[in-house]
């Protein structure tokens, strides 16, 4: 084993492993202050938790719950030691990040002898960094906490008790999403700072923030489709205030990389003197039309007016007082102060703007005295990007002409797009010349050097490159990109003849997921209740009388399980109805190939044996197998005097194995028969091949079912069976495999 580690893990390792305990041997004199400093953070935290939190989390994160499901909803513990030993991890978690600090403090000397602690010219900038970030992170937690999860709460409350499931909440896994949820908020709200970072670093341009916006906006809703429940309310409080925080960090960033720019430019006092009248009248026309709004009772009339008026709206105190007894001095007096304050402020802002406005002066100036590719094309017109150096577009990607042709034209520019691409064009055709006049005059001065012929390896694909080395690793033999490439161009050739049909196709597959899963909520047109609800009273009333209905309950231990499983229960139901479309139209593409043969119309007359038997599965399950399985499991414990309530992950999956899995289990040898009747796939490969298939059933089963060996097991061997029954059946079809399937000759092995 000593071999699989390289000697670059080795020294990496040895590297960490002295560092630390170089760090621990220099704080060794002061772990004492480490470890209370430890203690601090974890008993205040164990002991916040304990007395206050819990109770405060569950009253403010409720608070929008209606009277009668909130009576409904509870956050309980399921194991006797579940709430301490959770209030002990966050609080390890505490008191880990609280002694962070002073143990990397204390071991400061020893970390600097390694390079790995960082000097700091200026302490300012860090303390204010860190200010900024952690009021970043607490504001993004304080949206989460008063705005966000009241109302995402309120909607899966409703729901779950809508659907006759009761919210009866894990601690440790509310904990756990409330927790990583406000983490990720915090996270979030560093955005501007990120942005602004890494513009002034160099790594991504700001001119990259602001040509990818959409890429934003796209961005911002797809992770609130993630981290949110999939109704547009709760999308829209997620992916908005990102939005916002990502346009308001996109002004910050210029802001901050034009005066980096051009601020070393800028003198305060020539500015001030020759923009003295533009700085000194925006103030003053602020100040004066405060003041003369308060002489003339603006105040009072948004009171007795505006506010009125406003629907949904009213406050107990008036929303503007009297100014003169509010700062206690004569009303005179206090107008002026006011609008004297408002005067100071708007002039430093207005100072502020000026200065902004000459570093991005000096900053564009600067671009063009100095290097041609570092032309700045948004202040220039048509004839200014006709009239650049050449040099300036040969700097230029692709995709950057185009974003910049593309602001262009969304600024209402067209002629300008037009020049931008046509010098991009223009300098990528000099480029080429260039190079093929270096080529040439190489040739001539060096005929027939060796080596001199391009090689031909590096023109192969880079996917099949990767592909062979990671199949050379679990071979004996040396693979060839040949060998691996077959199969791939095998996969892009049916993928690129699904192409024009994959509209279709993703057409039907989000119709039906998309209905399966609005029924089961109880949103389409005409619905009484949702449809897990009917599913629910339906199936409980067809239990033996040995189990009444109200003994078995069903509830969330999650806040988004129901959600969950009903997501992937309609995104099942989508796969299987297209999967048969899917073969479908594949069928001619891997024909060509030579991957099947045989008559695709038997596809279809499998997709009506595919409906058939989901049909008959669900029939015969539901009314016959489904409740006495479930009576079975839970008689003994409702005799025994024990409250029975199954989580619905675990009791939708089991009702749905025994309803719409034994259709599916009958299907496989009715589809084991078909394939070979149509020359699909015939007999002799389903009997070879038996082991693979063995193999890949449980692969499948033990990655889909999350409860272990136990559970592969229970899925995996009926599913092995019912392949035995479908070779026996194919057996006695094909006289002992003597008759051959379309397209077959007589004893034919398919290997």
């Amino acid at each position: 084993m000593s071999g699989a580690v390289d000697d670059d893990v080795r020294r990496s390792v040895a590297r960490g492993r002295e560092t630390l305990g170089a760090m621990l041997s220099a704080a060794q004199t002061h772990l004492q202050k480490v470890a209370i400093a430890f203690l601090i953070g974890f008993l205040g935290s164990f002991y916040a938790l304990w007395l206050y939190v819990w109770d405060r989390l569950q009253t403010d994160l409720f608070a929008q719950l209606p009277a009668d499901v909130a009576e409904e909803t509870s956050v309980i513990g399921t194991t006797p030691f579940e709430v301490p030993l959770l209030q002990a991890k966050i609080a390890l978690a505490v008191g880990g990040i609280v002694a962070l600090p002073v143990l990397l403090y204390y071991s400061r000397e020893a970390l600097r002898e390694r390079g790995y602690w960082v000097t700091v010219g200026s302490r300012w900038k860090v303390a204010a960094i860190g200010l900024i970030a952690a009021l970043l992170f607490l504001g993004g937690v304080a949206y989460g906490y008063f705005v966000f999860f009241p109302l995402m709460f309120s909607f899966l409350a409703e729901l779950s008790v809508r659907a006759g499931f009761q919210p009866t909440y894990s601690i440790t896994l509310w904990a756990q999403f409330v927790f990583l949820l406000m983490l990720s908020f915090g996270l979030a709200a560093q955005l501007p700072l990120a942005m602004t970072g890494l513009s002034l670093t160099g790594i991504v341009p700001y001119e990259t923030w602001r040509e990818k916006w959409k890429y934003a906006i796209i961005g911002a809703f797809g992770f609130g489709a993630l981290f949110s429940p999939p109704d547009p309310f709760t999308q829209v409080l997620w992916a908005v205030p990102i939005i916002a925080l990502y346009a308001l960090s996109l002004g910050l960033t210029k802001v901050v990389v034009t005066l980096q720019r051009g601020g070393s430019a800028v003198d305060a006092g020539r500015v001030l003197r020759e923009r003295w009248r533009a700085i000194l009248a925006v103030p003053t026309i602020v100040a004066g039309a405060i003041a003369a709004l308060i002489v003339a009772g603006f105040g009072g009339f948004v009171n007795q007016t505006v506010v009125p008026a406003i629907p949904y709206i009213s406050p107990s105190e008036p929303v503007f007082t009297y100014i003169g007894p509010l700062l206690g001095l004569p009303r005179d007096l206090a107008i002026a102060v006011v609008a004297g304050a408002a005067f100071v402020a708007v002039l430093v802002l207005s100072f502020a703007y000026a200065l902004y406005r000459a570093a991005g002066s000096a900053a564009t100036e600067t671009g063009r005295a100095g290097d041609p590719t570092a032309i700045d094309f948004e202040p220039l017109d048509a004839a200014g990007v006709r009239a650049a150096p050449t040099e300036a577009f040969r700097g230029l990607s692709e995709q950057e002409a185009v974003a910049q042709a593309s602001m262009a034209t969304s600024d209402g520019e067209p002629e300008k797009a037009r020049a931008i691409l046509d010098r991009f064009d223009e300098a990528e055709a000099a480029a080429e010349t260039e190079d093929e006049s270096d080529t040439a005059l190489d040739e001539a001065e060096h005929p027939g050097e060796p080596g001199s012929a391009p090689d031909a390896g590096n023109d192969a694909n880079p996917v099949l490159s990767r592909t062979t080395g990671v199949v050379d690793a679990f071979t004996t033999e040396e693979t060839t990109e040949e060998d691996v490439g077959g199969y791939y161009y095998d996969i892009a050739f049916v993928l690129d003849s699904l192409r024009s049909r994959a509209f279709l196709l993703l057409a039907i597959f989000m119709s039906v997921l998309a209905g399966t899963f609005l029924w089961f909520l109880g949103n389409l047109p005409g619905q009484s209740a949702p449809g897990i609800d009917q599913i629910r009273g339906d199936f409980l009333g067809r239990l033996p009388a040995t189990v009444r209905p109200e003994q078995v309950g069903i509830v969330e231990l999650h806040p988004t399980e129901g959600l969950v499983f009903a997501i992937k229960l309609s995104t099942l139901f989508a796969a299987l109805a297209v999967l048969p479309l899917l073969l479908y139209y594949a069928w001619p593409a891997l024909r060509e190939r030579g991957i099947t043969a045989g008559d695709r119309r038997v596809l279809i007359v499998w997709a009506g044996a595919l409906f058939v038997s989901l049909i008959g599965g669900i029939a015969v399950g539901y009314t016959t197998i489904a409740p006495a399985v479930i009576s079975w499991l839970a008689g003994d414990a409702i005799g025994a005097g024990m409250v029975v309530s199954y989580r619905i992950s675990a009791a939708g999956w089991l009702v749905f194995f025994t309803t719409a899995g034994i259709g599916l289990l009958a299907l496989v040898p009715v589809t084991m028969v078909l394939f070979h009747r149509g020359g699909l796939i015939p007999y002799r490969g389903m009997r070879n091949r038996w082991r693979e298939v063995t193999v890949g059933v449980f692969a499948i089963t033990a990655y889909v079912s999350p409860r272990g060996v136990f559970m592969m097991f229970i899925l995996g061997i009926p599913i092995m069976l019912c392949y035995g029954l479908g070779l026996g059946l194919l057996w006695l079809y094909t006289l002992g495999g003597r008759r051959a399937s379309w397209g077959e000759e007589p004893g034919e092995s398919a290997d």
